[in-house]
């Protein structure tokens, strides 16, 4: 996954934009969604936030209040910081984050989750409990053509073929896994759940 991530950063926010291999897929509401999502985040009270797995920051810049980015990518965070200066960046495994218990107020992943098989789940829940009370994650949304959870074959731009474990959720469903919480945000493509310890 680090490999994938590392060889996508350039091309990752066509995904978000509907450009580039995005441009042809067939998205209906797409992005009225994707602003609505950004407006649900941007409406979270302020708080001392770790952005797990953060790529781009496309998000990122959005969240309210003291913001440090992580991602495992370096080609991913030199984009992030570019676009997101105010806030702080650290180059770290997801699964074993560098910071001592507590020091956030939240946690915050934006289409990581969804990629984790077990055992890795319950590695990232208990360390991102570790070191804040709050959780809010946001990711792909369960449609009619997918399946929760899939094997995927991506695409990049120069031709490389990637093997992706991909899972897409209902709301409440994301809520049961996180230990209980509320939706910040429904609808076909995204859905968001905020969680406290």
């Amino acid at each position: 996954m680090k490999a994938y991530y590392e060889a996508r950063a350039a091309e990752y926010d066509d995904w978000w934009l509907g450009s580039g291999r995005f441009e042809e897929r067939e998205r209906p509401g797409w992005v009225d969604e994707r602003e609505a999502l950004i407006a649900a985040i941007s409406a979270l009270p302020p708080a001392r936030t770790l952005d797990v797995a953060c790529g781009t920051g496309f998000l990122t810049r959005h969240l309210p209040g003291e913001i440090t980015g992580l991602d495992q990518s370096a080609s991913m965070l030199e984009l992030a910081s570019a676009r997101v200066p105010d806030a702080g960046f650290v180059q770290s495994d997801a699964l074993r984050l560098p910071f001592h218990d507590g020091t956030f107020d939240r946690v915050f992943t934006s289409h990581f989750y969804g990629h984790l098989e077990d055992p890795e789940r319950g590695r990232f829940l208990a360390e991102a409990h570790r070191v804040a009370p709050e959780l809010v994650v946001v990711d792909s949304a369960l449609r009619e053509d997918v399946e929760p959870a899939e094997q995927q074959e991506r695409i990049l731009d120069d031709g490389s073929r990637w093997q992706v474990f991909k899972r897409y959720f209902e709301p409440g469903g994301l809520a049961v896994e996180l230990g209980g919480g509320e939706t910040v945000f429904a609808g076909r493509w995204f859905v968001a759940v905020r969680s406290r310890s």
